[in-house]
């Protein structure tokens, strides 16, 4: 399905494309498709690690590991979608070379080699899994993620690289950035964000799986210029080593400091999550965002999102129900 084949619209809720990687954007894709039915995922593509990180080295190709999860979060709900989900997430337990592969790697990269176009193959999969939205590759190339991080109780800093290295390294990350500097974007997913609704950025790893987007350049000009409004999800809590000790307003700022020209309309958070809301505001102030503030973690009292409630708080952010925290919201 390409971006004129969207549904048009008079469908459920509007145009919405989220972009990230992982748990954090599976959460997302779990939440939306109760609130729209013209959903695209837009995904890292910077895995180094486990079966995707095998299958890039070997093969050359993208990382299949993420786009692999946004299918599985967007399968129909009946039988067959649900069959074909837990086919797709199925690991292989072995002593041998398969031991860790990913079915649904496997076989995303079979499609790729057979079609020769990643975007085709990720449709043909949504297509078995009677998937409600669409998945798409953040770049057309294979990235690489290099932190400078900075030393506990020190001014020194160090180089990480590699996804897998940098989402568990200790000390406090300063920045990021992808190799190869300035990648190409895939351009069905610069077409999607130019021609969204609305786009969601996060929840999710923020330096590995959030920040990567606005690090793209063409998606980051799409990002900047396009008509739709843009929502952050913010974590419900911190990752360790990744964003160790980061309050919910620092989370913002390095939005900021990694893309200085980027407008939110909106910022979502669970109050729980939030240790100083006075900083948050101001925080969210400086992107032009109003604050939502909305129970969103799972009852269970583990830091993971509840869909039906995530979702609630997407349906209040896209009819502009934004009255939790007053007057204090910031620029309507």
């Amino acid at each position: 399905m390409t971006a004129e084949q969207w549904p048009s619209a008079g469908t459920r809720g509007p145009r919405v494309v989220a972009l990230g990687g992982g748990h954090g954007l599976a959460a997302t894709l779990g939440a939306l498709r109760h609130v729209c039915s013209a959903l695209t995922a837009v995904v890292t593509v910077a895995d180094d690690g486990g079966s995707s990180g095998r299958l890039r080295h070997e093969l050359g190709a993208l990382p299949p590991g993420d786009l692999r999860m946004a299918l599985s979060a967007l399968c129909d709900d009946s039988e067959w979608g649900l069959t074909w989900r837990d086919v797709l997430q199925h690991r292989f337990s072995s002593s041998g070379p398969l031991d860790g592969h990913a079915l649904g790697n496997l076989l995303i990269v079979a499609l790729w080699d057979l079609l020769g176009d990643e975007v085709s193959g990720l449709d043909w999969v949504g297509r078995l899994l009677g998937a409600r939205g669409r998945v798409l590759p953040m770049a057309a190339v294979p990235l690489d993620i290099e932190a400078r991080v900075r030393m506990s109780g020190t001014e020194q800093e160090r180089v990480v690289r590699g996804q897998s290295r940098v989402a568990v390294t200790s000390g406090n990350i300063s920045s990021v950035r992808l190799i190869p500097e300035e990648p190409p974007a895939h351009p069905e997913a610069v077409r999607a964000v130019r021609e969204a609704e609305w786009v969601v950025l996060g929840p999710g790893s923020w330096y590995t799986s959030v920040i990567p987007h606005l690090l793209v350049p063409e998606l980051a000009r799409a990002l900047a210029e396009t008509d739709a409004r843009r929502a952050v999800t913010l974590n419900l809590s911190a990752q360790p080593g990744e964003t160790e000790g980061m309050s919910a307003a620092d989370h913002l700022h390095t939005l900021v400091e990694h893309a200085p020209d980027l407008r939110i309309d909106v910022v979502l958070a669970d109050p729980a999550a939030v240790d100083d809301i006075d900083g948050l505001l101001s925080a969210a102030r400086g992107l032009g965002a109003r604050v939502l503030l909305r129970q969103v973690r799972a009852g269970d009292g583990t830091p993971r999102h509840d869909p039906l409630r995530l979702a609630a708080a997407y349906r209040d952010a896209f009819d502009d129900v934004l009255g939790d925290v007053g007057e204090a919201t910031g620029p309507s």
